[in-house]
């Protein structure tokens, strides 16, 4: 009888813990951006989209905070990331950053599992914000990294393939050097379409890649060590292609 009564505790704790965990995982964590589909911006619509919301990966609620303003702000710690409320194949996303410490580095992940690794960082296609002194402060046997880290490389993570357009290693780097350093505003808009990706930085398009292995899943906001900021973030949901289960990754709970 006392060992029935044990299981059957263990088992309500369990049920118990897994629903907390449950609850946890399906409530947003913050709403910051707005979703919008290309029908309504080619028909000029007044409609402004609907609020994006995100959901805690593997942050804290200190992580991030919206401002009454409606600009995000991240300390960045823990490392870690948020991810949106659902998975997206082709899109254009619209996002102004700024970093508030030399040598910061931040990112957006694209068609990611939202699934953090080893180094609590996710899968997907990584669009990185790098702030300018990074490479100075990241001198390794007397060799200074090259300046094309931190002008908005694009890179396969986490097992995910690409094609670079303009290679260095196994990344895309820019072909013209055009971020903005510490406290000052940046504009990106990414184009994802079909497992390609281009990359315009402050107004002019220089980076891209092509042949994603991953081209539907979450799109991650990084915490990676440094504080950084974030306004007018826009995805525009475009119409989707032909993408196979092997190209998208797991749906989350």
């Amino acid at each position: 009888m006392k060992n029935l009564l044990t299981r059957i505790c263990t088992v309500l704790c369990f049920l118990l813990i897994s629903e907390g965990l449950s609850a946890q995982a399906t409530k947003a964590m913050f709403e910051f951006g707005k979703l919008t589909s290309f029908d309504n911006v080619a028909a000029d619509r007044k409609d402004k989209g609907s609020p994006l919301k995100w959901f805690d990966v593997n942050t804290s609620n200190e992580t991030w905070t919206v401002r009454k303003d409606g600009s995000l702000i991240s300390t960045g710690k823990p490392i870690g990331v948020v991810r949106s409320e659902k998975q997206y194949e082709n899109f254009i996303l619209h996002v102004e950053w700024k970093h508030n410490e030399p040598g910061g580095n931040s990112g957006v992940f694209a068609w990611s599992s939202a699934v953090p690794g080893s180094n609590r960082l996710p899968d997907g296609v990584e669009i990185q914000m790098l702030e300018l002194d990074w490479v100075n402060r990241n001198i390794r046997d007397g060799v200074k990294p090259p300046i094309a880290y931190v002008h908005g490389e694009l890179f396969g993570v986490g097992g995910v393939k690409i094609v670079a357009d303009n290679p260095r290693n196994d990344r895309s780097k820019s072909i013209e050097n055009r971020a903005k350093g510490k406290g000052e505003w940046n504009t990106y808009d990414v184009i994802c379409i079909d497992g390609v990706i281009k990359l315009s930085v402050n107004g002019k398009f220089v980076n891209g890649i092509s042949k994603s292995s991953q081209k539907k899943g979450y799109i991650c906001l990084e915490a990676e060590g440094a504080e950084i900021e974030f306004r007018n973030l826009k995805v525009i949901e475009l119409a989707p292609g032909v993408t196979s289960a092997e190209q998208t990754a797991p749906l989350l709970p």
